[in-house]
């Protein structure tokens, strides 16, 4: 079944056809709100809220427009809401990487590199990570949006509903931001 006759699907109410549509778009759903919000656990509920909306909500999907794209629109959105959320209930003291979840080191790290590659690209990593941490919830969904999933600016202006210019502007303020956090990083 492609992506089209699972929308048709779920406009009917069979859910036979979100399975399709987890199976097609979850990965790069997840990776995208996990980027974002920079937690697991709460990167995978946005996705999940995300899906059992589109199910709810099937019948206002445009079948004449590609699903991807208007879902992600949906995930980035939301995983910007729930950043902005858990920004206003952190302590300054607290850590993210508290609750012992896989840094992005270990899910993206070559099992074929040696120790000294290894160690540097921890180093890397973890600067990357941080620094990401360090932007807006608005700007680093801007960052993720172009950097990791090729949206290009007049692309993510749709998918988030704000102006080009105020796109461009996230950009150069993230990359201006990131520049100086990331300045005595060796890549």
């Amino acid at each position: 079944m492609d992506e089209q006759e699972a929308i048709s699907k779920l406009k009917q109410g069979d859910i036979a056809g979100l399975e399709v549509l987890v199976d097609l778009h979850y990965v790069r759903a997840a990776r995208a709100a996990y980027l974002v919000l920079q937690e697991r656990s709460s990167a995978e509920d946005v996705v999940q809220s995300a899906f059992l909306r589109v199910f709810e909500r099937a019948e206002q999907f445009d079948p004449h427009r590609p699903f991807g794209p208007w879902f992600m629109r949906i995930i980035v959105n939301d995983a910007v809401k729930v950043a902005r959320r858990q920004q206003r209930d952190l302590s300054l003291d607290a850590k993210a990487d508290g609750d012992g979840e896989q840094s992005l080191f270990q899910i993206l790290q070559s099992h074929a590199a040696g120790p000294e590659e290894v160690a540097e690209k921890t180093e890397v990593r973890q600067a990357i990570w941080d620094a990401l941490g360090a932007l807006s919830p608005e700007n680093r969904s801007a960052v993720v949006l172009h950097y990791f999933l090729g949206f290009q600016q007049a692309e993510i202006a749709e998918r988030t509903g704000a102006p080009v210019g105020t796109v461009k502007r996230r950009l150069h303020d993230a990359r201006r931001r990131l520049r100086v956090l990331l300045a005595g990083v060796r890549s």
